[in-house]
């Protein structure tokens, strides 16, 4: 289930807060460290198969680099900049290298896409805006719409806050959850915002944990389930989920889920991807190096790293409008004008 999901990451983190605290000299040893992250990731990260790395000859090349800093006798920058080179090669949000100086992050996954969010243009909409935990929220076109924008699956909500919501959007053809940018954080919340959308317990998806160094060696699949007791109030009008490709992580996660709620429509670009929980370890520097080590599927076991391409691709392309919240807002109105029974809350929004 979810939950061990989320305890499986937690002893990795009390494991490597045990690792150090034992630790008590270290060692700046180019090579040493070189090889040390080199094996770590070789052995422990989830996805080298999957994005097609040779990771063999990167060894070769890395260690020959290595050998050279230790042959010149630069310093720590000089190597904490080499370990982060060698760890953008796996262009993954998930992986990073930590010291007390620095730390390395990877942003090609995200790079070469259309931002498809101004914050300029979405205060055109967010007016009057109401906050319940961590979701920010107003009516938008008329009256007609209701728009809820969470930027971080980390600010916690509660059901109270749910209900209150969707208490103030009684009136409304449907709603636009906007998760844009929202770079991920509690997985819990995730299935915490999707459980008011399920109306019976769905399977949603599939994860498994690497469990021995062979890059193929993983855990039997387990399931992924929406579980709609996690939220009391309920909603089955039409529902838009904007994204694009800074929806990253547990937000990655939850979009995906999403595409198997009631009525639900996933709107905007491909989301960033990041669907490998995190572990990390320590090199022989002191430093920590974070990456993925889990799996997580959607329903048709199809891996969800690389990202969820939506039910309906948009661009933001205006300068005046957002272009996505807009074609959200036209999505539910079409979806209300054709509906034969206008009271219905179960009105096919695609």
């Amino acid at each position: 289930m979810k939950y061990r999901l989320v305890i499986y990451c937690l002893i990795g983190w009390l494991l490597l807060a045990c690792q150090s605290k034992n630790e008590i000299e270290h060692s700046y040893d180019p090579v040493e460290n070189i090889e040390a992250l080199w094996q770590i990731i070789d052995t422990k990260y989830c996805y080298l198969d999957v994005k097609g790395i040779d990771w063999d000859s990167v060894h070769t090349v890395y260690l020959e680099k290595a050998a050279e800093l230790k042959t010149a006798g630069k310093d720590g920058i000089a190597l904490f900049d080499l370990c982060a080179a060698m760890l953008d090669l796996l262009e993954d949000g998930h992986v990073n290298l930590y010291s007390p100086f620095d730390v390395s992050a990877n942003a090609a996954w995200y790079d070469s896409y259309p931002a498809n969010f101004d914050s300029d243009l979405q205060r055109l909409y967010l007016k009057d805006y109401r906050i319940a935990g961590g979701l920010y929220y107003c009516i938008i076109d008329d009256g007609r719409i209701g728009y809820i924008y969470y930027s971080s699956f980390s600010n916690s909500f509660s059901a109270a806050n749910i209900y209150y919501i969707f208490t103030a959007f009684k009136d409304c053809r449907g709603i636009v959850l906007d998760v844009r940018n929202n770079g991920g954080g509690d997985l819990t919340n995730a299935y915490k915002l999707a459980s008011p959308f399920f109306s019976e317990n769905r399977l949603v998806g599939y994860w498994q944990h690497k469990n021995g160094p062979a890059h193929d060696a993983f855990s039997e699949l387990e399931e992924l389930t929406a579980d709609t007791a996690l939220i009391g109030s309920k909603w089955f009008r039409p529902l838009v989920v904007l994204c694009n490709r800074r929806s990253y992580s547990a937000t990655n996660s939850f979009v995906s889920m999403m595409r198997y709620a009631d009525n639900c429509a996933i709107v905007g670009g491909i989301s960033g991807g990041g669907g490998g929980m995190p572990l990390s370890y320590e090199l022989p520097c002191g430093w920590t190096v974070r990456f993925s080590s889990v799996r997580m599927f959607d329903r048709d076991k199809h891996d969800i790293e690389n990202g969820i391409v939506p039910h309906v691709l948009v661009n933001q392309e205006s300068s005046d409008k957002d272009d996505l919240i807009e074609k959200a807002v036209d999505l539910i109105n079409k979806a209300y004008k054709n509906s034969y029974d206008r009271s219905s809350e179960h009105t096919e929004i695609l």
